[in-house]
């Protein structure tokens, strides 16, 4: 600090000496809170930095500022606000909280397709992300460039810092696409697995009488399946895409309610969630589909707008003979005035829709629920169940500690845990299981793991499809909508959906 022989010029300057201080000690105790909190002390390499710029000032951070070149400093004053907007998007990202936009009809009604949430991450706890230098506001892949967002190198281990709660059921929760890792880019919405055993499928389509063989039999089908899918797909990246292995925390981001908790046993009677025995209520606004057969007149579209069924889901099924005999089947044989096939609409209902429909007798001749059939395969694809959608189970979902007992029945179930998820060499082979080389008929998870749906049962892609979710996917607690737009509508037609403009999301 500079001193001149006036006191009146020298107290100023040592006023503003002390004000770099205050905010040098300020910024370094929140910025050494923030390392307490997300337990790394690799980031005290940064506090001499934090010095300099309040109170050595050593390097010319400003350095433009005092450029008599005005185009200097007019761009780099767009370069300094840009790079400091990025930076701060960044941090609160990754630690506080991000936004995520429904892009499915997984959820409805609780959470509808345009809904923007503000995402919480300090719910759950933040995670430290796996690829720590990537591109703010971009998931994987940079647009127009059309390449990765994120370095592979450093690789950091998963860790979760401290939150204000753990994932409770019938929370509504954004996390990782548990089967994201392995992903043929030109069917990105399918995951690789599930493709290899419908191409496999495909390769070999005589039908196989599974009740007729022993499980080892079986277990020599699913691998024909999914190694024909798996060779057929690396052979044909013209047709598949490049095959891409993702990191945790760059793969999709979905949205879910949780229904089943780590140690839970959960299963599913004709679509009615049990955990542990015992029944759970349904969400309020839980959606099944169901066939509607009119008394011959069509539905208009203000009964589908007061209906709210979107545009996507108003499927009028042709009347072509092979349909009509399907529904036919199915009691859906109504006839019109004309003697002619009554239209059938395939939609996905409410109780409160149902009630409302089949209450109008002038217009809803018969509604029937779409069986269970039509959900096809469901978890483990590598197993035969005869479990559906709608009737599954019982399943025991793995909790941190626990020890299980691995059998041909059960390991289907938990392969992927033990070998994607927790890092192991499972093999089996003619005399048993080996775990990273070593016989055992036993395994003790290292994570939690939860039960994922949609409240749109008929129309979600979730945990009956694709297993447990591990806690080191889960990303977020949605808590706001802070902006809903109606797709079907334009922009002088309801588009904003104003009654859920901040409307705190339902989680129970």
């Amino acid at each position: 600090m500079e001193f001149t022989n006036n006191p009146k010029l020298d107290r100023p300057q040592q006023t503003k000496g002390k004000g770099r201080w205050i905010k040098f000690i300020i910024v370094t105790v929140l910025y050494l809170l923030f390392l307490w909190w997300i337990e790394s002390w690799w980031g005290l390499i940064v506090v001499p930095f934090i010095f300099d710029v309040y109170i050595s000032k050593i390097i010319p951070w400003g350095w433009w500022r005092k450029s008599r070149n005005t185009a200097v400093r007019s761009v780099m004053s767009w370069v300094d606000a840009i790079v400091f907007a990025l930076v701060a998007v960044y941090f609160v990202n990754i630690y506080l909280f991000q936004n995520y936009q429904i892009p499915s009809s997984s959820l409805e009604k609780s959470l509808l397709v345009g809904d923007f949430l503000y995402v919480s991450k300090v719910s759950y706890g933040p995670r430290v992300p796996n690829t720590p230098l990537s591109m703010p506001l971009t998931q994987h892949t940079l647009p127009i460039f059309n390449c990765k967002s994120y370095l592979e190198w450093p690789h950091w281990d998963y860790k979760r810092v401290k939150g204000f709660g753990n994932v409770k059921q019938g929370d509504i929760v954004v996390f990782n696409f548990p089967a994201g890792d392995t992903v043929a880019l030109n069917h990105q919405m399918e995951d690789f697995y599930t493709l290899a055993y419908r191409e496999g499928h495909r390769l070999y389509p005589n039908p196989v009488e599974m009740d007729s063989l022993t499980r080892q039999q079986q277990r020599a089908v699913y691998d024909l399946y999914y190694e024909g899918g798996r060779k057929l797909i690396l052979s044909n990246p013209q047709v598949y895409g490049k095959v891409i292995t993702r990191p945790v925390d760059r793969r999709e981001n979905y949205v879910k309610r949780c229904t089943g908790l780590p140690g839970d046993t959960l299963q599913l009677v004709d679509g009615q969630l049990y955990i542990n025995g015992k029944m759970i209520p349904n969400p309020e606004n839980l959606q099944f589909n169901y066939f509607v057969q009119t008394t011959g007149p069509l539905i208009t579209e203000d009964m589908f707008r007061e209906l709210g069924i979107s545009k996507d889901d108003q499927w009028l099924l042709p009347d072509d003979a092979d349909n009509l005999a399907i529904l036919a089947s199915m009691g859906l044989d109504a006839l019109d005035a004309q003697g002619k096939p009554a239209p059938v609409y395939h939609l996905p209902l409410t109780q409160k829709m149902y009630d409302t429909l089949s209450g109008n007798k002038r217009l809803v001749a018969r509604i029937v629920r779409e069986p269970a059939a039509y959900g096809g395969d469901v978890y483990p694809l590598n197993l035969y169940t005869k479990w559906t959608r709608d009737d599954y189970g019982p399943v025991w979902i793995p909790a941190k500690g626990a020890t299980i007992t691995l059998t041909e029945d059960n390991l289907p179930i938990y392969s992927r845990c033990i070998e994607a998820y927790e890092g192991n060499k499972l093999e089996q082979r003619e005399d048993g299981i080996y775990i990273n080389g070593e016989k055992t008929d036993h395994y003790t998870f290292r994570m939690d793991y939860y039960w994922m749906m949609g409240d749109n049962r008929h129309n979600s892609l979730d945990s009956r499809y694709w297993g447990f979710v591990p806690e080191d996917h889960v990303v977020g607690k949605p808590l706001l909508v802070w902006l809903s737009l109606d797709k079907d509508r334009g922009w002088f037609d309801g588009k904003i959906r104003w009654d859920r403009l901040f409307k705190w999301v339902d989680n129970n």
